[in-house]
């Protein structure tokens, strides 16, 4: 087994193969990891030099393939979702406070007065080798970037062996190890649950890790469209297996939007998923079995 660590997108990236070592592995996982920060230069909020922040910025841009695929991928979630996924909140999520890199944000800190609400639903046209942005609309494409990012880089990787990549629980898998499924640990408030998983993604969605303080009140990252504020009454977080990373996080994303219906959209919807609740109880569904 070659295992391979490294820090992009804002998260830590692990890559692990299981094939012998040789150059060209060694070679490949170097390409991986510059694949990721290439799609960090491209789709990141946080940097102001990326391809993300100058669409946000120009409201219309002649954009690189890459961002056009994710972008597309995410307009056709917000369609499928019936808006419950929504990348167009990147105003709401740094009126919630979130307006810069997690280690950055200070433990509290009071809000300046908004100059304009946010709105959730905006406008966005993909035609040709350009997208445009609404007046209302920018783009946050956060977790999504994260899903596709392992997706293609497992892609890459498969070539040498079964390989797992791993974007900060964004997880990808390209087939089971020689000696079976990968086995993969998620965390509970006071214990890990150990999936096995032959091939396809996992992600997870959730308010426990990613929190901070403006004026006295903790908020979190995730924004409920419908309100266009951190999502309310929702679990404390939700694991989804899927067919990919990014669908895993589509999926993930949508299940917590359901609050308190979150087991029975699951359920429902056959979408595997370990769901964790504010009383610390974990409730497996979909079709999900310990």
């Amino acid at each position: 087994m070659e295992s391979y660590a490294f820090a992009a997108m804002g998260t830590s990236v692990e890559c692990l193969v299981d094939a012998p070592g040789s150059r060209a592995l060694r070679s490949g996982m170097d390409r991986v990891h510059a694949e990721f920060h290439r799609l960090e230069l491209l789709l990141s909020r946080f940097r102001s030099d990326s391809e993300l922040s100058r669409l946000n910025r120009e409201r219309r841009i002649e954009a690189s393939e890459d961002l056009r695929t994710v972008v597309t991928l995410a307009l056709e979630a917000r369609e499928a979702t019936g808006g419950r996924f929504d990348p167009t909140l990147h105003d709401a999520i740094v009126a919630a406070g979130y307006d810069r890199t997690f280690d950055e944000l200070p433990p509290d800190s009071v809000d300046a007065p908004a100059s304009e609400l946010p709105s959730a639903g905006g406008e966005v046209t993909v035609r040709g080798g350009w997208i445009e942005l609404g007046p209302h609309a920018s783009l946050d494409l956060g977790g999504i970037a994260k899903g596709f990012a392992a997706d293609r880089c497992v892609e890459q990787l498969a070539a040498f062996g079964p390989a797992l990549v791993n974007a900060g629980g964004d997880l990808a898998v390209s087939g089971p190890r020689a000696d079976g499924p990968w086995p993969v640990a998620v965390d509970l408030p006071s214990d890990r649950l150990t999936l096995s998983i032959d091939r396809g993604g996992l992600a997870t969605s959730g308010r426990d890790r990613r929190r901070w303080r403006r004026g006295g009140d903790e908020r979190h990252h995730i924004i409920d469209p419908a309100t266009v504020s951190p999502a309310q009454d929702v679990p404390l977080s939700v694991t989804v297996a899927a067919k990919s990373a990014t669908a895993a996080e589509i999926a993930a994303k949508c299940v917590f939007l359901a609050g308190s219906a979150a087991e029975l959209e699951a359920d429902s919807a056959r979408i595997p998923a370990v769901i964790v609740w504010s009383d610390e109880s974990v409730r497996l569904v979909g079709g999900l079995r310990a």
